[in-house]
């Protein structure tokens, strides 16, 4: 376990650092401003580069490794997930030797210096060789990694600030103590949280910022989570702080750190968007048809924020965005679960300290054995066969540590499927995957709590059901705990409760924008025997039609019995009509286990992801 003495001094490097570097840059002589901002040449189907301003002398370079919604993947993701455009990707001792090789051919480009910085959602949501011991697996080989520095995402807060603070500072877990059994000492780069403070006292619960110095130049690192965490995270854990408006929260810091000389600004921010086809497949470094929240934040920021690297949305994308001075910014995302590193390169003028310009490529994580047709090799029941010439040792020890202690639980084989059941959802936002877990909820429930309907999340279903996975060498079609816990990682409870049926008819408009609160559209996962129709041009409050159970339209003036997680029975995700039901029940254990219950049923055949219709 780590001494209390060594903690202490970590927490003061962390507080320290970041003063001393303010009051030396508060020291520098102020720099005349450049001249006005010049754009490059760039389409939306090419890697971007930015041009700010004319250098005025002697200039400096760095590179930025930027990845983000690692989500302790520390094996490679399995079926689509675990693929970028055909490419087998991602596993973090295949990370690691990406980010290696990157820094190392910056070097050879004579670029001197390099930090690897992380948008948010390195923890929670996580495969069950890090889930099991508390997310400790994730934070120690994104050690190993070399990570410099880390902004907050909303999965930071899934145990709650007391076990954020843990997984920055280290100690043994309160309950469950440390099951590996040589101590936790935390992570060695500053987590950074600068629109999240305590309702106490008005402070940031964690540093806002950090400060780099590049030859001599000073960079800021602002970092922070999207400002609507606290509705798609248990509000239990959240409820002594406060998440604050990106753009007043960056632009704020941005002003204080202009007074004291600070030119160039990198915000790392878990918040981002999407590009859509064509073309197909998307271009890992384009941006084209972008569109999501990221593209507002940025255009209110203060030009100094030169470069934006973002999260959350788990696409990948390198965007030059405006920004509140009407030039561009830099913009990327690296995808998730350590499939891609998103290589940046920016140029300093050493006498204004601004940036020149900046330059980003994303760079796929391959851990695959290329035939010379150039596809990649297979194993006998279809999986990518892993390059062990592309493995880092040191992060490999660390990963095999966890893998050998979890084994005997994540490769028990629990049930069995017909084939791939999915996330990909119908035109309506049904997933055959989302059928599958609401009706084991529902099967979880039924006799117990007497469940006619059971809800899902789609947030809360974090990858698929592959049949030819064997990642205990079980026969394809076999499901393995493991397999099911990166389904469903968070641990929820099963909660049943009372609701009319005019409740239910409310709880359904709240999928949409604009009803009761809600500001972003989520369609809930729903058992077998519930169907409605939906139609997304009605006006609010009125998209939702022809409510059945079992062919039997809903009376609004009966009560029903509705199943959830007690995340959705909270409010999470904005469906604040499922926290009005009425004498809850708790089922025993946890979603995981109404899912796997369910799966040893089988084989169970894929959800047929038509229970709801959507028109016009």
């Amino acid at each position: 376990m780590a001494q209390p003495r060594a903690r202490g001094w970590r927490i003061a490097q962390h507080l320290a650092v970041p003063a001393l570097a303010v009051a030396v840059v508060a020291l520098l002589p102020l720099a005349k401003t450049g001249n006005s901002p010049a754009a490059d040449r760039w389409t939306p189907l090419t890697p971007a580069k930015v041009a700010f301003t004319q250098k005025t002398g002697a200039t400096t370079t760095a590179q930025l490794l930027g990845f983000n919604d690692f989500h302790g993947n520390i094996d490679p993701p399995t079926g689509s997930g675990g693929l970028v455009n055909g490419v087998p990707a991602g596993g973090s001792e295949y990370l690691a030797t990406y980010l290696k090789k990157l820094r190392d051919a910056a070097k050879s480009d004579g670029v001197k210096n390099s930090d690897t910085v992380v948008a948010g959602d390195n923890i929670g949501a996580s495969p069950l060789v890090s889930a099991a011991f508390h997310d400790e697996p994730a934070i120690e080989v994104l050690n190993a990694m070399g990570v410099d520095l880390a902004s907050v995402g909303n999965h930071e807060f899934d145990e709650g600030v007391t076990e954020l603070y843990r997984m920055q500072f280290g100690g043994c877990h309160p309950t469950d103590g440390c099951q590996d059994g040589d101590g936790f000492s935390g992570a060695k780069f500053p987590y950074l949280a600068a629109n999240v403070t305590n309702k106490s006292n008005g402070l940031p619960i964690l540093l806002p910022f950090t400060i780099r110095f590049y030859d001599g130049v000073p960079v800021a690192y602002v970092g922070m989570t999207l400002e609507g965490t606290p509705g798609i995270v248990n509000p239990a854990g959240i409820k002594n702080v406060d998440f604050h408006d990106e753009v007043e929260t960056a632009n704020k810091y941005a002003t204080i750190l202009g007074w004291l000389g600070i030119k160039s600004m990198v915000l790392v921010i878990h918040e981002g968007g999407a590009q859509t086809s064509p073309p197909a497949p998307l271009d890992p470094s384009g941006c084209a048809n972008f569109a999501g929240p990221i593209t507002d934040i940025t255009k209110g920021l203060n030009p100094a924020y030169g470069v934006v690297v973002s999260g959350h949305t788990h696409r990948f994308y390198t965007c030059e965005l405006p920004n509140s001075s009407g030039a561009n910014s830099l913009v990327t995302s690296a995808g998730s679960a350590g499939t891609l590193v998103t290589d940046i390169r920016v140029t300093l003028d050493k006498k204004t300290r601004k940036f020149v310009d900046a330059s980003a490529t994303n760079v796929i994580v391959d851990n695959g054995v290329k035939n010379p047709d150039g596809t990649y090799q297979k194993d006998a029941s279809g999986n990518p066969v892993r390059n062990p010439a592309l493995v880092d040792a040191k992060v490999k020890t660390i990963a095999d540590k966890y893998r050998v202690a979890v084994a005997p639980l994540a490769n028990k084989v629990i049930g069995s499927i017909t084939a791939d059941i999915t996330t990909t959802q119908a035109p309506s936002g049904e997933t055959p995957l989302g059928d599958v877990i609401a009706d084991a909820q529902l099967a979880y429930t039924k006799a117990s709590a007497g469940a006619q309907i059971a809800f899902m999340n789609p947030g809360g279903i974090r990858a698929s059901l592959t049949f030819a996975n064997s990642p205990g060498g079980e026969a394809p079609g076999q499901v393995t705990y493991g397999e099911a816990f990166t389904v469903q990682p968070f641990n929820n409870l099963v909660v049943t409760q009372s609701f009319t049926g005019a409740q239910i008819k409310d709880v359904l408009e709240q999928q949409f924008v604009g009803f009761q609160g809600q500001t972003v559209q989520r369609m809930l996962q729903v058992s077998a025997g519930f169907t409605y129709t939906y139609s997304a041009s009605a006006p609010v409050g009125s998209k939702v039609s022809d409510i059945k159970l079992n062919g039997v339209a809903i009376d609004p003036a009966a009560t029903y019995k509705v199943t959830t997680n007690d995340f959705l029975a909270n409010g999470g995700d904005g469906f604040l009509n499922l926290a009005k039901g009425t004498g809850r029940v708790t089922a025993p254990g946890f979603d995981v286990d109404a899912l796997t219950a369910h799966l040893g049923t089988g084989p169970i055949a894929p959800g047929s992801a038509d229970r709801y219709t959507k028109i016009a």
